[in-house]
């Protein structure tokens, strides 16, 4: 379901330090530096949201390495430049994987100053397997139907039904998609990405990459460096440990986000009638799944399906009245329905879909290896429980798949990189999808890149979200190449925007809030 925008006004201070201007790329024209594979041609699309964006299609190798084989189909979309100067094409990528970046082109373009998206072709895609590309996944259809098994697997008889679950999603995968299977990774998506810059014309292509789409956009840097004009990485992937240890290192971080609704929650108690002790509020909240878990609200949100609901709490703080409201009804006032609708709004399984999480999986699954006994899963994800029991079940069922998945599983990129421009670098310190540590890793790998910290913000796909500080820094990257050169890890420091406010007046949560660019990234990296 669509999420209609919520707008977050505050002022942000800066902190920063030089700023280095690098000259614009001086190239009399963007002919491609190898003669094209394809040619794009380009009809409006026909959405209202974003009138000016118009699409194509691309067919590219489902084999890079034997182009002239079987062959896949991208969805393109494009607002195309409008100034004299022009500074090529800027391709754009929600995340995921298995994000649709098709109206995100839209959303970059209207959000950037108008100054500058006029100097660019912003070009959203379908990575492979995802949305209107062609195959588009969908493993097993209605695998998130509701109510599911509890995630913790509190007996032997609930982790097997968690384990049969799984397996079935994998076998599922891999009887439906055994040729293609194979060639849904990171490394393919790159590719496929310069199949996008050859069939533009491009010598060198901009690109803007939030969550994955960070790990994606490092990648393509990684293999086609000299193609690469301006980078810029919003809400950094660690590439150290994709994807198990990664995904463990989310729990945590997630718990922590999540005691950070019930601390806000508390100090709204005249609000929610919850506790002033955050505490008292967390247990509230344990003891309401548990009670979910016995008798399912509506017969829909059992405990499983009220983590899905509260995860998105964890990406964008947005979303934690209407989740507080929710929470406080049912409790306070013995009232399922506000829980019900928040669960059909804001699950993270209504954000990715059955295609993007069978696109989720495939990616992951193929990109690095994983655990193939149960054993390890089990050990480590009950050790991550006793810190961090908010989601790390609902994360490790999420991903269990990969423990039984029909293909192989590839090495992961090295990112480290000499041979690029100056890159730029945004990072929340508090964000749980992906943890700070991840941009400062990627800030060291990056020889030449500039890191952009917001300090103390815990939302997930910062720029282009309503912080000017941060925006600023992106526009002028954007403009002419300037990055900000600082002294110590980060290159400069936005303040994070204020936490919201309890709702003035009693709106119910079917209005789905949450502003366009969160809406558009989804859940799950």
């Amino acid at each position: 379901m669509r999420k209609r925008a919520a707008v977050l006004c505050a002022a942000a201070a800066v902190v920063a330090g030089t700023l280095t201007a690098v000259p614009a790329d001086a190239s009399p024209s963007w002919t491609a530096d190898t003669a094209p594979a394809a040619k794009v041609t380009w009809k409006k699309c026909g959405t209202t949201d974003y009138p000016k964006l118009q699409c194509a299609s691309l067919e590219v190798p489902l084999d890079h390495a034997n182009p002239r084989g079987q062959q896949v189909t991208l969805a393109l979309s494009r607002v195309p430049h409008t100034a004299t100067k022009y500074q090529g094409p800027l391709l754009v990528n929600p995340g995921g994987p298995g994000g649709s970046g098709l109206t995100l082109a839209g959303f970059v373009a209207s959000s950037l100053p108008e100054a500058v998206a006029a100097q660019y072709d912003v070009i959203g895609f379908d990575p492979r397997g995802v949305g209107a590309s062609k195959p588009a996944l969908d493993c097993e259809p209605g695998h998130f139907e509701p109510v599911r098994p509890d995630s913790v697997p509190s007996t032997p008889a609930v982790e097997k039904a968690g384990l049969a679950r799984a397996k079935a999603f994998a076998d599922a995968c891999g009887k439906k998609y055994a040729r293609v299977l194979p060639y849904i990774d990171t490394v393919s998506a790159a590719q496929d990405m310069d199949s996008i810059r050859q069939a533009l014309g491009a010598k060198k292509v901009n690109y803007l990459g939030y969550s994955y789409g960070t790990y994606l956009g490092a990648v393509y840097a990684k293999l086609f460096p000299q193609h690469v004009r301006r980078l810029v990485l919003d809400s950094i992937v660690d590439p150290t440990g994709v994807w198990y240890d990664a995904n463990l290192g989310q729990d945590r971080a997630f718990d922590n986000r999540h005691r950070a609704l019930m601390s806000w929650i508390a100090e709204y108690n005249a609000t929610y009638e919850l506790g002033t002790d955050p505490a008292e509020v967390e247990a509230k909240w344990y003891a309401m799944r548990a009670a979910l878990a016995k008798k399912p609200a509506g017969g829909k949100v059992g405990a499983s399906e009220l983590e899905d609901t509260f995860m998105p709490g964890g990406y964008y703080n947005g979303y934690w009245p209407y989740l507080a409201e929710a929470f406080s009804a049912y409790v306070t006032k013995k009232d399922a329905e506000p829980l019900v609708e928040a669960y059909e709004n804001f699950a993270a399984v209504d954000a990715s879909g059955d295609n993007g999480y069978s696109v989720y999986t495939s990616v992951q699954c193929r990109d690095s290896s994983w655990p193939r006994d149960w054993n390890q899963w089990r050990k480590d994800n009950w050790a991550a429980y006793e810190e961090a029991p908010f989601m790390t079940w609902s994360n490790a069922w999420y991903n269990a798949p990969c423990a039984f998945w029909p293909t192989d599983s590839k090495r992961p990129v090295n990112l480290a990189n000499g041979k690029l421009p100056p890159t730029l670098l945004f990072q929340a310190t508090n964000d749980a999808a992906t943890p700070y540590q991840g941009g400062a890793t990627v800030h060291r790998l990056l020889a030449h890149s500039s890191l952009v910290v917001e300090q103390g913000g815990g939302n997930h796909g910062i720029a282009l979200s309503g912080n000017t500080c941060l925006d600023k820094y992106l526009a002028a990257y954007l403009t002419d190449g300037t990055v900000p050169r600082g002294r110590g890890e980060a290159d400069a420091v936005c303040r994070t925007l204020p936490d919201p406010k309890p709702l003035t007046s009693k709106v119910a949560s079917t209005s789905a809030p949450g502003s366009t660019l969160h809406a558009l990234l989804g859940f799950h990296g």
